[in-house]
């Protein structure tokens, strides 16, 4: 089984991709880059059993409505609510706030952060997808789901703060010691020295154990209330069970 792992970013620079090979109770970083192009992402994703996206697949059903609303003529507030409480909902997604209920984490917001670019970005790579002829179940249905590094580090106990940016290369460093020995069969190969000085290389192996976890049936999914928003917003799956059971 080969997964894939996308950290995208608004631009190739900062975007990483990653691929991990699962044969034989091992997984294997057959090739990692971290300055992608749109050509690239696309013919990663193509090639992988589950690919991954560190990325926002869509943005909150009730921002869309709400800016339809004002482009229209004016919104209406609702009654009973103000200032951040009735924004809560413009500003983050059904999945970013179960994110937020199950980790303590809450995910950049896709609707008044900066990820937004990365989003319109990642909307253009969906729709080549789908002009290919694979179409994307934001849901997380198929060969692709949305995924978040740092929850998925949370939730398997290793560091998940601290380690972003060339200023950080020590915790980054203490990142992939932890990780590889919670997950001795992993085997980064040549790329180590690579996931040691980038981490967005790093990010984007997590993101290919998240897709793991997903191919395996190992992580959340929609419930009856959310599948609604899920297939529009997206929907980010985190892993339900240790690293370990991602050997198989």
């Amino acid at each position: 089984m080969l997964t894939v792992g996308v950290d995208l970013a608004a631009e190739a620079v900062r975007t990483a991709v990653a691929w991990l090979d699962w044969r034989d109770g091992r997984a294997r970083l057959v090739r990692a880059e971290t300055v992608a192009d749109d050509a690239l992402v696309v013919e990663a994703v193509t090639a992988a059993v589950k690919a991954g996206i560190d990325c926002p697949l869509g943005w909150p059903d009730r921002f869309v409505d709400f800016v339809t609303a004002h482009r229209a003529g004016h919104v209406r507030v609702p009654e009973g609510l103000a200032g951040r409480d009735w924004r809560r909902d413009l500003a983050l997604r059904v999945t970013d706030q179960v994110v937020r209920e199950r980790t303590g984490l809450t995910p950049l917001s896709v609707s008044a952060d900066r990820i937004g670019h990365a989003t319109m970005r990642c909307a253009a790579l969906l729709a080549e997808l789908a002009r290919r002829g694979s179409p994307v179940d934001r849901g997380g249905d198929g060969a692709v789901v949305e995924v978040y590094p740092a929850a998925c580090l949370k939730l398997w106990g290793l560091p998940f703060r601290g380690y972003k940016r060339a200023a950080n290369l020590a915790e980054l460093d203490r990142l992939v010691d932890r990780l590889l020995a919670e997950a001795p069969w992993l085997d980064l190969g040549p790329y180590e020295r690579l996931c040691r000085a980038s981490d967005d290389a790093t990010d984007a192996v997590v993101s290919a154990l998240a897709a793991r976890a997903s191919a395996l049936g190992l992580v959340t999914v929609p419930d009856a209330r959310q599948a609604g928003p899920a297939a529009t917003e997206g929907w980010i799956a985190l892993p339900t069970t240790p690293l370990g059971r991602l050997a198989g």
